[in-house]
Protein backbone atom coordinates (compact mmCIF):
# COMPACT_ATOMS: atom_id res chain seq x y z
CA UNK A 1 0.00 0.00 0.00
CA UNK A 2 1.45 3.27 -0.69
CA UNK A 3 1.63 5.70 1.90
CA UNK A 4 1.58 9.79 0.68
CA UNK A 5 3.12 12.35 2.84
CA UNK A 6 1.78 15.77 3.10
CA UNK A 7 3.48 18.82 4.76
CA UNK A 8 1.82 22.39 5.21
CA UNK A 9 3.76 24.82 3.38
CA UNK A 10 7.11 26.11 5.98
CA UNK A 11 6.72 30.11 6.30
CA UNK A 12 8.88 31.39 8.53
CA UNK A 13 10.12 35.00 8.66
CA UNK A 14 12.60 36.91 10.96
CA UNK A 15 13.81 40.45 10.98
CA UNK A 16 17.38 41.57 12.00
CA UNK A 17 18.24 45.02 13.61
CA UNK A 18 22.29 44.96 12.87
CA UNK A 19 24.76 47.25 14.79
CA UNK A 20 24.83 50.19 12.84
CA UNK A 21 28.00 50.85 13.89
CA UNK A 22 29.42 47.86 11.49
CA UNK A 23 30.31 47.83 8.27
CA UNK A 24 27.81 47.30 5.23
CA UNK A 25 29.76 44.48 4.18
CA UNK A 26 29.83 42.84 8.05
CA UNK A 27 26.09 43.55 8.39
CA UNK A 28 25.53 41.65 4.93
CA UNK A 29 27.28 38.62 6.42
CA UNK A 30 25.51 38.33 9.01
CA UNK A 31 22.12 38.93 7.52
CA UNK A 32 23.62 35.86 5.28
CA UNK A 33 24.45 33.71 8.02
CA UNK A 34 20.76 34.26 9.27
CA UNK A 35 19.31 33.09 5.94
CA UNK A 36 21.26 29.90 5.75
CA UNK A 37 20.31 29.24 9.36
CA UNK A 38 16.83 29.45 8.62
CA UNK A 39 17.13 27.00 5.25
CA UNK A 40 18.84 24.45 6.94
CA UNK A 41 15.96 24.21 9.07
CA UNK A 42 13.07 23.95 6.44
CA UNK A 43 15.08 21.73 4.68
CA UNK A 44 15.44 19.55 7.83
CA UNK A 45 11.47 19.91 8.25
CA UNK A 46 10.43 19.47 4.71
CA UNK A 47 13.22 15.78 4.92
CA UNK A 48 11.48 14.85 7.83
CA UNK A 49 7.74 14.46 6.83
CA UNK A 50 8.72 14.04 2.88
CA UNK A 51 11.18 11.83 3.19
CA UNK A 52 13.17 14.34 0.54
CA UNK A 53 13.88 18.28 0.36
CA UNK A 54 12.03 19.71 -2.75
CA UNK A 55 13.60 22.07 -4.51
CA UNK A 56 13.88 25.56 -4.02
CA UNK A 57 14.60 29.06 -5.59
CA UNK A 58 16.24 31.59 -3.95
CA UNK A 59 15.70 35.42 -4.60
CA UNK A 60 17.69 38.38 -3.09
CA UNK A 61 16.16 42.00 -2.57
CA UNK A 62 13.66 40.68 -5.90
CA UNK A 63 16.69 39.10 -7.83
CA UNK A 64 17.16 35.41 -8.24
CA UNK A 65 19.79 33.02 -7.66
CA UNK A 66 21.89 36.38 -6.68
CA UNK A 67 24.55 35.74 -3.73
CA UNK A 68 23.23 36.06 -0.30
CA UNK A 69 25.81 38.25 0.65
CA UNK A 70 24.53 40.67 -2.07
CA UNK A 71 21.88 41.31 0.28
CA UNK A 72 21.17 45.24 1.86
CA UNK A 73 21.52 44.66 5.57
CA UNK A 74 19.24 48.09 5.70
CA UNK A 75 15.87 47.20 4.71
CA UNK A 76 16.67 44.12 2.16
CA UNK A 77 14.81 40.92 1.41
CA UNK A 78 16.10 37.24 1.14
CA UNK A 79 13.47 34.62 0.28
CA UNK A 80 13.64 30.66 -0.14
CA UNK A 81 10.88 29.71 -2.03
CA UNK A 82 10.75 25.89 -2.27
CA UNK A 83 8.69 23.66 -4.33
CA UNK A 84 5.86 22.12 -3.00
CA UNK A 85 3.49 21.62 -6.23
CA UNK A 86 4.17 17.83 -5.97
CA UNK A 87 2.33 17.80 -3.19
CA UNK A 88 -0.83 19.33 -4.83
CA UNK A 89 -0.55 16.92 -8.18
CA UNK A 90 -0.51 13.73 -5.47
CA UNK A 91 -3.75 15.06 -3.61
CA UNK A 92 -5.14 15.40 -7.03
CA UNK A 93 -4.60 12.26 -8.65
CA UNK A 94 -6.23 10.75 -5.13
CA UNK A 95 -9.20 12.65 -5.20
CA UNK A 96 -9.55 11.41 -8.60
CA UNK A 97 -9.11 7.82 -8.04
CA UNK A 98 -11.27 7.93 -4.95
CA UNK A 99 -13.82 9.76 -6.74
CA UNK A 100 -14.05 7.65 -9.98
CA UNK A 101 -16.88 5.51 -10.44
CA UNK A 102 -15.79 1.42 -10.69
CA UNK A 103 -17.46 -1.07 -13.03
CA UNK A 104 -14.13 -2.63 -14.25
CA UNK A 105 -11.91 -0.12 -13.10
CA UNK A 106 -10.51 0.99 -16.22
CA UNK A 107 -11.54 4.03 -15.67
CA UNK A 108 -10.32 4.30 -11.86
CA UNK A 109 -7.10 3.33 -13.42
CA UNK A 110 -6.87 5.25 -16.29
CA UNK A 111 -5.86 8.95 -14.75
CA UNK A 112 -2.74 9.67 -16.51
CA UNK A 113 -0.05 12.48 -15.80
CA UNK A 114 1.34 14.72 -17.93
CA UNK A 115 4.46 17.55 -17.92
CA UNK A 116 4.59 20.47 -20.38
CA UNK A 117 3.01 17.79 -23.05
CA UNK A 118 5.17 14.42 -22.03
CA UNK A 119 3.80 11.90 -20.37
CA UNK A 120 5.21 11.43 -16.58
CA UNK A 121 5.30 9.25 -13.69
CA UNK A 122 4.15 11.06 -10.05
CA UNK A 123 6.57 9.81 -8.26
CA UNK A 124 9.15 11.67 -9.83
CA UNK A 125 9.93 15.17 -8.62
CA UNK A 126 8.71 17.83 -11.04
CA UNK A 127 11.71 19.87 -13.01
CA UNK A 128 12.03 23.76 -11.46
CA UNK A 129 11.32 24.84 -15.01
CA UNK A 130 8.15 22.60 -16.07
CA UNK A 131 5.12 25.13 -17.07
CA UNK A 132 2.05 23.39 -17.35
CA UNK A 133 0.90 19.90 -15.68
CA UNK A 134 -1.85 17.81 -16.82
CA UNK A 135 -4.59 14.85 -15.75
CA UNK A 136 -5.78 13.49 -18.07
CA UNK A 137 -8.59 9.54 -18.11
CA UNK A 138 -7.56 8.35 -21.74
CA UNK A 139 -10.92 5.72 -21.39
CA UNK A 140 -13.04 6.94 -24.33
CA UNK A 141 -16.14 7.44 -22.63
CA UNK A 142 -13.84 9.68 -20.06
CA UNK A 143 -16.83 12.49 -21.69
CA UNK A 144 -19.81 10.57 -21.02
CA UNK A 145 -18.76 10.16 -17.03
CA UNK A 146 -17.93 13.68 -16.71
CA UNK A 147 -21.38 14.57 -18.38
CA UNK A 148 -22.58 12.55 -15.21
CA UNK A 149 -24.19 9.35 -17.13
CA UNK A 150 -22.40 8.03 -14.28
CA UNK A 151 -25.22 6.96 -11.47
CA UNK A 152 -22.08 6.44 -9.33
CA UNK A 153 -20.89 9.58 -10.40
CA UNK A 154 -23.89 12.19 -11.51
CA UNK A 155 -21.90 15.48 -11.24
CA UNK A 156 -18.65 14.07 -13.20
CA UNK A 157 -15.46 13.77 -11.84
CA UNK A 158 -12.87 15.69 -13.16
CA UNK A 159 -14.59 19.75 -12.77
CA UNK A 160 -15.12 18.44 -9.26
CA UNK A 161 -11.77 17.86 -8.17
CA UNK A 162 -10.15 21.01 -9.97
CA UNK A 163 -12.35 22.86 -8.42
CA UNK A 164 -11.32 21.60 -5.04
CA UNK A 165 -8.08 21.22 -5.92
CA UNK A 166 -7.57 25.36 -6.55
CA UNK A 167 -9.32 26.24 -3.16
CA UNK A 168 -6.54 24.10 -1.72
CA UNK A 169 -3.90 24.85 -3.29
CA UNK A 170 -4.25 28.36 -5.32
CA UNK A 171 -1.42 30.01 -3.60
CA UNK A 172 0.72 27.45 -5.41
CA UNK A 173 -0.62 27.46 -8.58
CA UNK A 174 -3.49 28.27 -10.77
CA UNK A 175 -5.46 24.82 -11.27
CA UNK A 176 -8.52 24.95 -13.96
CA UNK A 177 -10.99 22.25 -15.45
CA UNK A 178 -10.53 22.24 -18.89
CA UNK A 179 -10.53 19.77 -22.22
CA UNK A 180 -7.12 18.57 -23.90
CA UNK A 181 -6.29 16.27 -26.57
CA UNK A 182 -4.04 13.19 -25.67
CA UNK A 183 -3.01 13.15 -29.55
CA UNK A 184 -2.11 16.75 -29.86
CA UNK A 185 -1.43 20.11 -28.16
CA UNK A 186 -3.68 23.28 -29.03
CA UNK A 187 -3.71 24.25 -32.68
CA UNK A 188 -4.41 27.50 -33.05
CA UNK A 189 -7.57 28.46 -35.11
CA UNK A 190 -7.34 32.07 -36.80
CA UNK A 191 -7.47 34.90 -34.90
CA UNK A 192 -9.49 37.05 -37.42
CA UNK A 193 -10.74 36.80 -41.12
CA UNK A 194 -7.26 37.48 -42.84
CA UNK A 195 -5.48 34.32 -40.81
CA UNK A 196 -9.04 32.39 -40.86
CA UNK A 197 -8.96 32.91 -45.26
CA UNK A 198 -5.53 31.65 -45.29
CA UNK A 199 -6.59 28.58 -43.14
CA UNK A 200 -8.39 27.42 -46.21
CA UNK A 201 -5.12 26.57 -48.01
CA UNK A 202 -3.66 24.84 -44.93
CA UNK A 203 -5.02 21.55 -45.00
CA UNK A 204 -2.40 19.80 -43.22
CA UNK A 205 -3.15 22.65 -40.41
CA UNK A 206 -7.19 22.49 -40.81
CA UNK A 207 -6.84 18.59 -40.63
CA UNK A 208 -4.71 18.85 -37.22
CA UNK A 209 -7.23 21.38 -35.76
CA UNK A 210 -9.92 19.02 -36.42
CA UNK A 211 -8.54 16.26 -34.77
CA UNK A 212 -7.45 18.02 -32.00
CA UNK A 213 -11.29 18.98 -31.33
CA UNK A 214 -12.37 15.38 -31.79
CA UNK A 215 -10.53 14.14 -29.32
CA UNK A 216 -10.52 16.57 -26.54
CA UNK A 217 -11.15 14.57 -23.37
CA UNK A 218 -11.69 16.49 -19.59
CA UNK A 219 -8.83 17.58 -18.06
CA UNK A 220 -7.36 19.19 -14.64
CA UNK A 221 -5.23 21.92 -15.90
CA UNK A 222 -2.37 23.23 -13.27
CA UNK A 223 -0.06 25.90 -14.55
CA UNK A 224 2.72 26.85 -12.59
Amino acid sequence: MAVTRRVAPFDRSISLFLDQAMSREVRAKFAAGAARTILAEAQDRYQAALGRVPDHRTFVDGNENARLESVNPDGGHIVFRFQLIEQAVLWIHEQLVANSPVRKGDYKKSHTFYIDGQEADLDKPIPADATELVFLSNVPYARKIERGLSKQSPDGVYQGVAVLAARRFGNLARISFGFRSPLLSYVAGGANRVERAALRNQPARRSAMRMERETRIPAIIIRL
